[in-house]
């Protein structure tokens, strides 16, 4: 009798059943009623991929099939959620043999169903604002340093190290951004970027189901994103596709050896985008560009294995979900594998109808550009990307324009031909403009600090065709060059950190030309934010004569004339020649000015001047 009893607790006792709460799913939780409803949970722990057997009888869950992988430490379910489903907490009941682990998947209530206005998208109507968020504002010097974190070099005196701004840094400086008429924050990377150097930027990330902690975290981006919309504002999240960190989960403990691009020696990529539209392009060249590491500490994702790509995409939607961002702006899209992105861009759109996409393509000519976007090309690639970060009009455009020497084709007549080819784009208002970012020179330093210059820039950004992005500083002309590091364009806002020697964020701590330029953006992003001609208006554009060059944005409520003088002397023209625009308008409100003059038969202009003017 005995003996029966012992080997009835030694059953039970065999029959163990664990809460493994040493296992860490992706995606950490999903939603009900999402249009996205068959998932895959990817779950990792030691020896997960033995517990094979799953089942679940969570009401409106179910597993529809149970991959392992070489690497038993993974395991992935594919289960579909239905429609009857309610928030909750299903159970995975995974089995080995008599042993089972139970793993927990939270299904939260879709966003939608409470009302939560949120993924609204970024247009032309907007002026984004982008933000490398450790070098604005320390708003929580607790999180400078977080204990087990691989770099703690929290050094301001150096421009290769991190300094500690961080998210809360960014949040309370909202009313200064909206002041200076900004509608939408892009923020440079914030998921978790573990790496041992150079953090500051976010680029390689280490787990993407984390916010870093050392920008706040989770509760710091969900707050800062809340107090965003509060204010009418939008949030521009930063994704990457294509890489990832060295020290990411799971390229340190792979599933498999298919889930990055792996060569027989280091293989990087050529950077030749030309080799992926090119008619008579080798395929080693496409393959190089498109598998090839950006850099020897990125691995290179295999975005065709079904898995990986299954990953990025849900992470994708999880993100939008769980935070309530509204556009998507993605890194290196042309080294992404473009297939894949379409897939990607579309599971976007599904999910989220009014969501904004644009891919950072940093190439060479309109046609190169085009490639990666909705286009009007017939070729066998079809790009859904909504829009680019427009490189041509800035290289071959706003740049030369201001620094080179008017010729047939030199100086601002790149300007115009760059924009000549606009008829590439399906919809070029999506475009967005920019002066400057991270990566490059700052625009002051660009025009050899020349304030005419400058503001010739910012009234041609605040006025043209695309949705405009200013990089933070430049109201109030921070410099700095690329070269000997990208750091020296990446240095603190002043005032962001306590005990700053001057606080740029008020108009006390800036100095007179500060102050200046300050206002000048200041006049532009708010006259903008009442025109519906630069908003949503047309663009029309007259070759440049002499190095002055007239556009007009309009519609038909509001017609604006822009008259780009890039001499260094004043300049006369006969208003005869734009009389398609002008007829009928007998005066014209100067913006940068703030007053009305009389129109007349010529019209003298300063030296290096852009004068906007909206017609009466």
């Amino acid at each position: 009798m005995y003996r029966k009893i012992y080997l009835a607790l030694l059953s039970v006792m065999t029959a163990v059943c664990l809460y493994a709460q040493d296992v860490t799913v992706y995606p950490t939780n999903w939603w009900v009623n999402m249009k996205m409803n068959n998932i895959q949970v990817l779950l990792k722990g030691d020896n997960i991929g033995n517990y094979k057997n799953v089942s679940c009888t969570y009401p409106g869950v179910k597993i529809k099939t149970v991959k392992t992988f070489s690497n038993k430490n993974y395991l992935a379910v594919d289960i579909s959620v239905s429609t009857t489903a309610k928030p909750g907490k299903a159970v995975f009941k995974c089995a080995a043999g008599n042993v089972t682990k139970d793993v927990s998947f939270e299904l939260k209530p879709h966003r939608k169903g409470n009302g939560t206005v949120y993924a609204k998208g970024v247009t032309s109507s907007d002026l984004v604002y982008l933000i490398m968020p450790d070098r604005f504002s320390n708003g929580d010097p607790s999180n400078d340093r977080v204990p087990g974190m691989l770099d703690q070099t929290l050094r301001r005196d150096t421009v290769f190290n991190r300094h500690g701004g961080d998210l809360k840094g960014v949040q309370n400086h909202l009313d200064y951004l909206k002041d200076l008429g900004v509608t939408t924050v892009w923020l440079n990377p914030v998921i978790e970027n573990d790496m041992p150097n150079r953090t500051e930027h976010g680029y390689a990330f280490t787990d993407h189901y984390r916010i870093d902690r050392r920008l706040g975290g989770e509760v710091a981006y969900k707050n800062l994103v809340d107090a965003a919309h509060a204010k009418g504002m939008k949030i521009i999240q930063d994704a990457v596709y294509n890489h990832v960190g060295l020290k990411h989960v799971l390229f340190v403990d792979q599933p498999d050896s298919s889930w990055f691009h792996r060569w027989p020696t280091f293989t990087q990529t050529n950077y030749k985008d030309q080799a992926l539209f090119d008619p008579h392009a080798a395929a080693i060249d496409k393959k190089i560009m498109s598998d090839g590491w950006f850099v020897p500490s990125m691995p290179d994702w295999d975005q065709s294995n079904p898995d990986v790509a299954k990953f990025l995409i849900q992470h994708a939607i999880w993100t939008v979900e769980e935070f309530g961002v509204d556009g998507w702006r993605i890194d290196t899209y042309a080294y992404n594998d473009l297939a894949f992105m379409n897939r990607c861009n579309k599971a976007l759109y599904d999910e989220f109808p009014n969501i904004s996409i644009f891919g950072e393509t940093w190439v060479h000519g309109v046609i190169n550009q085009g490639y990666f976007c909705q286009n009007n090309f017939d070729i066998p690639f079809k790009s859904n990307m909504q829009a680019t970060t427009d490189f041509q009009l800035l290289f071959y455009g706003i740049q030369p324009a201001l620094n080179e020497k008017f010729g047939w084709t030199e100086g601002v007549n790149k300007l115009y031909t760059t924009t000549a080819q606009d008829f590439v784009y399906k919809d070029p208002m999506r475009q967005v403009i920019f002066l400057d970012n991270h990566d490059l020179p700052r625009f002051y330093s660009a025009v050899g600090e020349d304030t005419a210059k400058y503001k010739v820039g910012i009234s041609w950004l605040m006025t043209f065709r695309g949705i405009p992005q200013m990089y933070y500083g430049n109201e109030i002309l921070m410099t700095g060059f690329t070269s000997p590091s990208d750091g020296y364009v990446r240095q603190d806002f002043p005032g962001g950190w306590e005990g700053d020697a001057a606080n740029k964020f008020t108009a006390a701590g800036r100095t007179e030309k500060e102050n200046s330029i300050f206002n000048y953006y200041k006049r532009f992003a708010n006259f903008r934010k009442t025109s519906s001609a630069i908003k949503t208006g047309k663009l029309m554009q007259f070759y440049p004569v002499d190095g002055v060059y007239v556009y007009f944005r309009y519609d038909e409520k509001q017609t604006v004339m822009c008259v780009m003088n890039t001499n260094d002397k004043p300049m006369t023209i006969d208003l005869s020649r734009f009389s398609e625009m002008i007829k009928g308008h007998k005066s014209a409100y100067d913006v940068a000015a703030g007053q009305v003059f009389q129109l007349e038969k010529t019209l003298t202009l300063m030296p290096m001047y852009n004068l906007v003017m909206e017609l009466k």
